[in-house]
């Protein structure tokens, strides 16, 4: 918490204050909970590793059925929300949802903790998520150190998936355009990603976004303080997929896309456009667009409990099965 004393620099409400001192105050943080070796309503084990110096990561593995206690199963590298700014792995928040999706799913989830800024601008965040995914795609391999043995035990390396809500969304999908132009560690290709509820802005706003103070938006601010040096500011390929000096998006770096929006989202009209785009680009995968109408951003995260939230939550995990 920040002195009573300390002037107040940027002001993003309701999310976080940022002090003249550089002190960040996150207004919407939740409290972190401990992984679980056997979730009581999930039966989900879930435990947290260090990737690196600068990433980690909460490991989900599902309930696995007697002899062997090994079965080979889709793995799933999850990238949290926030607009880059809040959020964590290892909050209650994404705790419960990682435990419901897995739990449908029957996937094992790498969820990433990914450095925020402002304290680390981006493209740091970009940067920690391909550590994880490369992490995880190393496991494939014979010869390498720093193994988790639910990954080499269990994952299919056939079926690896990204997927994130909101900035995760948007960072899955750096991601995947990354791992179509670069490659992963063995040889791994990603199946599939899932984008729910995408964070792309740009300068110039489409269908019912509002004209009025689209520069003084959230959304535009959020990616102003979490990437200030960005080229191209607002209209940086990586906020901006339409960008004119975006890659093709016809080599998105996987064969099956499931881009989910909601009705009452601000960022509806991106995330229906974005699906278009990809579909006209010649990316030559499986894409469904799915949408729910009446509901906000990321509400299947917030109230998993609601019918609109176990639906979402199924229709990922269907996906991803």
């Amino acid at each position: 918490m920040a002195s009573s004393t300390n002037t107040i620099a940027t002001e993003l409400l309701p999310i976080l204050r940022v002090y003249q001192d550089g002190t960040v105050e996150r207004l919407l943080d939740l409290p972190f909970v401990p992984p679980s070796p056997d979730d009581p309503t999930t039966g989900i084990s879930s435990k947290d590793t260090t990737i690196s110096p600068l990433v980690s990561a909460r490991l989900y593995l599902p309930k696995l059925s007697p002899p062997t206690h090994q079965r080979k199963l889709p793995v799933l590298v999850y990238f949290h929300g926030g607009g880059f700014c809040i959020g964590s792995a290892f909050s209650s928040l994404c705790h419960d949802y990682m435990n419901s999706l897995v739990s449908q799913a029957e996937v094992i989830a790498v969820s990433v903790e990914y450095r925020l800024a402002p304290e680390h601008p981006l493209p740091s965040a970009y940067e920690d998520s391909w550590t994880a995914l490369q992490w995880v795609a190393s496991h494939s391999l014979k010869d390498t150190i720093n193994k988790d043995p639910w990954l080499t035990e269990n994952s299919d390396f056939d079926r690896v998936y990204v997927g994130g809500d909101s900035a995760g969304a948007n960072i899955a999908h750096n991601i995947a355009i990354r791992a179509g132009m670069e490659g992963l560690f063995g040889g791994v290709q990603i199946l599939g990603a899932f984008l729910s509820h995408p964070y792309f802005w740009g300068s110039s706003p489409i269908g019912s976004e509002l004209v009025l103070g689209h520069e003084q938006n959230l959304l535009h601010r959020m990616w102003t303080l979490g990437y200030p040096s960005a080229p191209g500011g607002i209209d940086h390929p990586m906020i901006n997929p339409f960008a004119h000096d975006a890659p093709s998006l016809s080599g998105i770096g996987c064969s099956r896309l499931l881009v989910c929006v909601a009705g009452m989202d601000e960022l509806r009209e991106r995330g229906v456009r974005y699906a278009k785009a990809v579909r006209e680009s010649g990316w030559d995968g499986e894409l469904e667009l799915f949408e729910v109408l009446g509901e906000g951003h990321c509400f299947h995260v917030g109230n998993l409990g609601s019918d609109s939230g176990k639906n979402m939550v199924n229709r990922l995990a269907s996906f991803l099965q």
